[in-house]
């Protein structure tokens, strides 16, 4: 129940991660200060992006974590929030229907991002945040996203991870093609954290060890 469950993880890439996270997460913290929110606030402001690190810098091959999920996720969520506050004010009616409606929003932007349903909430929670009408959504959550995702490509050029991530090409497998894939996808009915490219190239690869062992 306990062990570690994310596959293929090494402590090279869990130190780089924790590093940039580190990283990430203090230029992001320290620019929502300079652009004119007190510290609780700025601190406040940082906290959805926090969920973005981890993301970015723990499983940079999520198709969760790709740049276009962290600006468009947290920049679309972040408008839906000052729509709903404007529109509902700040209650609980407010909160549940600002998640759901960002929810829907990213996945019809094909920008689904977990943290997205922390920053849609900012401006129903906080008024302090409402205040500041449609340049929040640009300063600093634009902003603080496109700053994680650079922080992203420069600590994942030293850990050595592909990000923006790309599949790598699949090594040939008898017997296994992408429509394969497709059909065991939408068979099993479920939504996996993994891009179907990569759930191809993983597959050949075991495919591909287990008959060389046979043999």
């Amino acid at each position: 129940m306990f062990r570690l469950a994310m596959a293929g993880a090494q402590w090279r890439g869990r130190i780089g991660a924790a590093l940039g996270g580190a990283i990430g997460i203090g230029a992001t913290a320290w620019v929502s200060a300079l652009v004119g929110f007190d510290r609780t606030t700025a601190i406040l402001l940082a906290a959805p992006i926090g969920a973005s690190a981890v993301l970015v810098f723990a499983v940079p091959s999520s198709p969760l974590a790709q740049p276009w999920r962290v600006i468009g996720g947290n920049g679309i969520s972040a408008l839906v929030g000052l729509a709903v506050a404007w529109s509902l004010g700040h209650g609980a009616l407010a909160a549940g229907a600002a998640v759901g409606l960002a929810i829907l929003a990213m996945s019809l932007t094909r920008s689904l991002h977990p943290p997205g349903g922390g920053t849609v909430l900012l401006p129903v929670l906080a008024p302090a945040v409402l205040a500041k009408g449609l340049g929040f959504v640009l300063l600093p959550i634009g902003l603080n996203a496109v700053l994680l995702t650079l922080c992203g490509v420069l600590v994942h050029r030293f850990t050595g991870h592909s990000y923006p991530h790309r599949a790598q090409p699949a090594p040939p497998a008898p017997g296994l093609l992408p429509a394969d894939i497709d059909a065991a996808l939408e068979e099993s009915g479920e939504a996996f954290d993994v891009s179907r490219e990569d759930l191809l190239a993983l597959l050949a690869r075991a495919e591909n060890n287990a008959a060389a062992r046979r043999g």
